[in-house]
């Protein structure tokens, strides 16, 4: 049986898509045109500045309202710089400075690059309370551990990023800051009442929320006492009886997603995901960044035939269409005419730095990167002080794969400048760095979420709240290993 052309159209209007490459294909343009809601770029769609704008005018010829979406953080997560790294520090390097007007400018100024490029929906702020040290998915993205810190922060990021017409979507609700799992991986569980979730995770996304934020992204993550077995993401519980219900939230619920196992092991796949979704009450489904036309085919007729079957009520797939619909008639930037922002976040950043004992004695440092990898999020951009360095002097090792006298050998008489992110999470890395500052002066420079564990005899102990190109270079320069044209 032939699908019913408008059903298909409604349950495309649902559906945020991508596509592989600086240049959308045939297909991505055709999709837009048949009803598509959108695409998000990520990394692999992203060359020069001058391709963004081709590629989103590109995209709008073909629907003139699409939403174009992007993960746009600042530091760890960074799209349109991808190839070097952020020049604005994350959420944890603003929360660390604690002023709620640099935040927003520092959005604005987010927001701003993004007008310019012809993006209109950026899924950020983080707002997720980062209260476990061995968070592996949020940590430096959060503005930290407190939620009244996070909800006033939360609510400047989303004012300022606003104000020049992206719209923002504050995530990933109801708070995945207790996780000790990547919902990319598997489906993480926050087995605590819902009062905790009150007292310590909604804060943010009320405030982000009475900011008037248009989107918030759902968290695939299972809170028992409120989803069950299910995610979040297919809680009516939790979108309606709580983010609308309690929160009072009137926008666009915007999904993880739907490609993350945090999603697929509970639905059985993208399509069933999609449907169940809808179901419990979001309105743009996010299928992920493994995009090609079967699988928007695929997850659109999965919604047709629950609406033609009587599992999906036809008003909910219209009511969910309508919000994405009025978020891409809100959300239509103008380009800045002129922004004056540019170091800003190197600005910032140097404010963020913690410095815990001395750093005299540092001159012409071995400088070692520990590899830690990186997430599916934060996707392979670069980080660490090499970049920054006159000769790019960084030796990357696995601290598996090195011992103690070897990299004394290397080091000689030079003091050494260990470069790590969540250093504490690693049994051989910290054991590595405890014995290699027990016998040869070294300063370690934590570039990710900080936490309890300190090596005992390190010289000084650096913190610098994110791994961004704004965040090394301030490390850099604090270090002496560059100039410093804020001294």
């Amino acid at each position: 049986m032939a699908t019913d052309p408008a059903l298909r159209r409604l349950a495309l209007g649902t559906l945020l898509a991508a596509f592989p490459g600086p240049t959308p294909p045939p297909w991505a343009l055709d999709l837009l045109a048949d009803g598509l809601a959108g695409h998000t770029l990520f990394g692999t769609n992203i060359g020069t500045f001058r391709e963004v704008v081709a590629t989103t005018t590109a995209l709008r010829q073909a629907r003139g309202d699409a939403l174009i979406a992007i993960d746009e953080e600042g530091g760890d997560v960074t799209r349109l710089d991808h190839a070097t790294g952020s020049r604005y520090p994350g959420n944890a390097a603003l929360g660390a400075v604690d002023d709620p007007v640099l935040t927003a400018r520092i959005y604005a100024a987010i927001g701003a690059n993004l007008a310019a490029g012809g993006i209109n929906l950026n899924f950020a702020p983080t707002v997720d309370v980062n209260t476990a040290d061995e968070n592996p998915i949020i940590g430096t993205r959060s503005f930290g551990a407190d939620p009244q810190r996070v909800a006033a922060h939360a609510a400047a990021a989303v004012t300022g990023l606003q104000s020049t017409g992206v719209a923002a979507c504050a995530k990933h609700f109801p708070g995945h800051g207790a996780t000790v799992a990547d919902s990319h991986l598997e489906l993480p569980t926050v087995d605590v009442p819902v009062e905790v979730l009150r007292r310590r995770d909604l804060p943010p996304f009320a405030a982000a929320v009475a900011a008037g934020a248009q989107a918030v992204m759902t968290a695939h993550i299972r809170v028992p006492a409120l989803t069950g077995d299910a995610p979040a993401t297919f809680s009516r519980a939790v979108l309606v009886d709580l983010l609308r219900g309690e929160l009072g939230f009137t926008g666009v619920v915007v999904t993880d997603a739907l490609e993350m196992k945090g999603a697929t092991l509970a639905a059985g796949g993208v399509g069933p995901g999609a449907v169940r979704a809808l179901a419990a009450g979001a309105d743009l489904l996010c299928i992920g960044a493994t995009v090609d036309a079967a699988l928007v085919e695929q997850t659109a007729d999965a919604v047709v035939t629950a609406v033609t079957d009587g599992r999906l009520p036809l008003a909910r797939l219209e009511e969910a269409a309508a919000r994405t619909a009025a978020l891409a008639a809100w959300a239509r930037p103008e380009p800045p005419g002129t922004f004056t922002e540019a170091d800003l976040g190197y600005a910032v950043a140097r404010r963020a730095i913690r410095v815990e004992g001395s750093l005299d004695g540092l001159a012409g440092p071995l400088v070692i990167r520990l590899h830690s990898g990186s997430t599916l999020v934060q996707e392979r951009v670069p980080w660490g002080l090499g970049p920054h360095l006159d000769d790019g002097a960084e030796l990357q090792i696995v601290a598996a794969d090195t011992d103690v006298a070897a990299l004394r050998a290397l080091a000689g008489p030079r003091p050494i400048v260990v470069v790590g992110r969540r250093l504490h999470r690693f049994p051989t890395t910290r054991a590595l760095v405890d014995a290699l500052a027990a016998a040869h002066p070294v300063t370690v420079v934590e570039m990710g979420w900080p936490s309890a564990w300190r090596p005992a005899d390190a010289r000084a102990f650096v913190i610098t709240h994110g791994a961004s190109h704004a965040n090394a270079r301030a490390a850099a320069e604090l270090l002496g290993l560059i100039p410093n044209p804020a001294a």
